[in-house]
């Protein structure tokens, strides 16, 4: 989220039947197809400060600890996506304390200057935002305690505020968690805290992700955006129009290749399976994991917490 409106989340409760996702549900890694491979290592293990976990010929997973958060595919010989295409609008990366935050920030801001384009107070969280080298956008957070957030009427309050960035590392950026930047070494925990995708248009982004997928709403701003989740959080996932309204299904090119969620278990696999089986939505399903195309041919990608570990 990175507008200057007021938003209102809605929360329901729901059954364990009720043809949404579980309140455990979470996102797991975002592929990314890359075409300088080795430089977009550099930008997310030396500039976000995330860990290399593993580099095997075409394909670098890069993330913290045994987490991965970004998957970088090699594919040189796709093109850029138009700017107005369906695709990515940015891949959210959650920390688990400002220090950690504000230690990846300083970390991208000394190495690449040139890549910031904005920061945010929305009230539930603490946004910077970014531009990787390749076009796709980076969203730095934190998100502070659901205890404060601010609830009427079963209704919480999101907004877009300025955030002075040189204010925040102040603030927040201890000589520790400096010196470990400067290293190149990662402060604390990370995950994929949500993805934003830009989308054609915003009814049919609400039947797949809410009627089909399972998602709940929790914001819209009229017909430009969705902001859906699963257990009250304030969104695991957007989609907007802002750059690509009226976009049709997207061609194979650099950018996006899948976008990971995590449901708790096998029994929660097997009814998303029959749920979108019942809807008609094509899946492809190896047994660990269920895949299948938005209508913008955006791979969606779900498996099951406990065959993996997590």
């Amino acid at each position: 989220m990175a507008h200057g409106l007021l938003l209102v989340v809605t929360t329901t409760n729901k059954s364990p039947h009720s043809g949404l996702l579980a309140a455990d549900t979470g996102m797991g890694a975002v592929t990314l197809r890359v075409g300088d491979l080795d430089g977009m290592i550099r930008y997310y293990r030396d500039g976000v400060t995330l860990e290399l976990l593993r580099h095997d010929g075409p394909v670098a997973v890069l993330g913290r600890g045994t987490t991965p958060v970004v998957i970088l595919e090699h594919t040189p010989d796709l093109r850029h996506a138009s700017p107005r295409d369906a695709g990515l609008y940015h891949t959210a990366i959650l920390f688990d304390s400002r220090e950690a935050l504000a230690a990846a920030i300083y970390s991208v801001a000394s190495r690449y200057p040139g890549t910031f384009t904005g920061s945010a107070d929305h009230l539930v969280s603490e946004a910077f935002y970014f531009t990787d080298p390749e076009g796709n956008g980076v969203e730095l957070y934190f998100d502070r305690d659901r205890s404060t957030w601010s609830w009427t009427h079963g209704q919480i309050e999101m907004a877009t505020i300025f955030l002075d960035p040189n204010a925040y590392l102040r603030d927040h950026l201890t000589e520790g968690a400096a010196d470990a930047a400067a290293a190149g070494v990662g402060v604390g925990d990370a995950v994929v805290g949500h993805v934003h995708l830009s989308v054609g248009d915003i009814a049919s982004a609400r039947e797949f992700y809410v009627d089909r997928l399972g998602f709940e709403t929790t914001a819209s701003l009229g017909g430009s955006a969705l902001f859906v989740s699963a257990g009250g959080y304030h969104h695991h996932m957007a989609m907007n129009t802002w750059n690509s309204a009226g976009a049709g299904r997207r061609r194979l090119a650099l950018g996006l290749g899948k976008v990971e969620i995590v449901v708790p278990g096998s029994d929660d696999l097997g009814e998303l399976g029959e749920r979108m089986s019942h809807h008609g939505v094509a899946t492809r399903d190896d047994g660990r994991t269920l895949a299948f195309d938005d209508p913008w041919s955006n791979v969606v990608e779900v498996r099951a917490a406990e065959a993996s570990g997590d």
